[in-house]
């Protein structure tokens, strides 16, 4: 079947996101190109889209909460609604200052995540913008840093295995407070000496399919586009395998003590290690 991609603008957040929680923590600025979030002892804040997928490659800038960011999270997500819900993950786990952040990654399916992977970055991520990726087509999604690929989850529903299908889905993101466990397990606590906490957003983009009504925008037409069937290829197969080379901190797959009984039927197929 076809495809008709809805390229959707990046340039507004003002026509692109909705500003749900946190009061005045939450703004968009210079005209709509900006969109910023913060966290202070009282609260946090955070946005999701106006529109629901049902795939689709999502891009965003972002830059991170400088300095002493311990205890602070910032959440970048696709989800779909109710307890057995679909959520794609990037999760952003703040630290001591001159330490590194944690990237950490899940995938939730009918409700049930306990999938994930953990990274460093090869940069700073709050001097500057990086573009952080998020492409969900049948086949797998594939989370992208600065357009290289860090981990790739397969559709294995053949197997028997879950896989986001059938749900459409919201972007959302916020930034809150979760000292409880976002650093070191909840050792370090937030500093809130050094609060208010900010994230920065820009050119939001979502090359999708919009889910309306019941029904997407990409049934019954006859375009297609890149996302609707990317994979690895031997240039990403080799940044995918540098990244987890030297910058995963923990494979779910891998944590034995984890799983007594065996570890996940995806893991045991292989599926993480391309």
């Amino acid at each position: 079947m076809g495809f008709f991609i809805l390229a959707v603008s990046a340039g507004d957040f003002h026509l692109e996101v909705d500003l749900t929680w946190g009061d005045h923590r939450a703004q968009i600025l210079d005209g709509g190109k900006l969109l910023t979030l913060t966290l202070d002892k009282t609260s946090g804040s955070g946005f999701c889209s106006k529109r629901e997928y049902l795939f689709g490659r999502i891009d965003m800038e972002l830059k991170l909460v400088a300095g002493d960011s311990a205890g602070t999270v910032t959440a970048y997500y696709l989800s779909s609604e109710g307890p057995n819900h679909d959520e794609i993950d990037f999760e952003f786990l703040g630290n001591k200052s001159g330490e590194p952040y944690i990237v950490h990654t899940n995938v939730y399916t009918q409700g049930k995540g306990d999938r994930e992977q953990q990274f460093y970055l090869w940069f700073n991520p709050t001097n500057n913008f990086h573009t952080y990726s998020i492409l969900w087509n049948p086949q797998r999604i594939i989370f992208l840093v600065d357009n290289i690929p860090i981990r790739v989850y397969n559709n294995e529903e053949s197997s028997g295995i879950p896989f986001p299908t059938k749900q459409p889905m919201k972007i959302y993101s916020s930034l809150w407070n979760a000292d409880q466990w976002a650093t070191r397990g909840g050792l370090v606590k937030t500093n809130w000496s050094e609060s208010p906490f900010t994230a920065n957003y820009k050119n939001f983009n979502a090359d999708a399919c919009v889910w309306s009504s019941g029904s997407s925008s990409c049934d019954s037409k006859t375009s297609s586009n890149a996302w609707q069937t990317q994979g690895i290829d031997a240039n990403d197969r080799r940044k995918l395998r540098w990244v987890q080379k030297y910058y995963m901190i923990y494979n779910y797959c891998l944590d034995l003590k984890r799983f007594p009984k065996g570890r996940p039927r995806e893991c045991r197929r292989g599926s993480r290690f391309l």
